[in-house]
């Protein structure tokens, strides 16, 4: 591969508490990953949800690849996630004894050129921790330009 695709939800760290990581494969179409190799796909609003005993991500954005004849393309429809059975049992008791959500982070292109998506249980910040993520970000901010003068 020439290079490599790495799709962030950038919000995720800032609106949830991150715990358990798992690296799924995706379930896509010929023209949807030729559209995730050009960076065309957004995994800002998304989440993970169970249909029966299958994980699917839904409200994943790939957008139409420009040179398909694909008429009836629907960019968010859900999309099931490869993971073994211990992980998938793992997650589902996560989900339900501790009310977590799953949550996807990265959307990437690993060496086999197969696109993996890498998703974690979640809980969901409250406002004052939204807050002290914000002041040490700025306080982090403040040190490094102060060294920054220093040096």
């Amino acid at each position: 591969m020439k290079k490599s695709v790495k799709i962030l939800n950038k919000k995720a760290k800032f609106e949830f508490i991150l715990q358990d990581s798992y690296v799924s494969g995706i379930v896509l179409t010929g023209s949807e990953i030729k559209s995730i190799r050009n960076s065309k796909a957004s995994i800002r609003e998304s989440f993970c949800k169970f249909t029966d005993n299958e994980l699917f991500i839904i409200n994943m954005n790939i957008e139409k690849y420009d040179f398909t004849n694909d008429d009836g393309y629907n960019p968010k429809r859900p999309r099931k996630l490869l993971l073994n059975r211990l992980e998938l049992k793992k997650l589902r008791k996560s989900v339900d004894q501790k009310g977590a959500s799953i949550i996807p982070l990265k959307l990437f292109i690993n060496e086999k050129g197969l696109a993996k998506l890498e998703i974690y249980t979640a809980t969901g910040k409250k406002l004052y921790d939204k807050r002290s993520t914000l002041k040490e970000k700025d306080n982090k901010r403040n040190l490094d330009r102060i060294n920054k003068t220093k040096s």
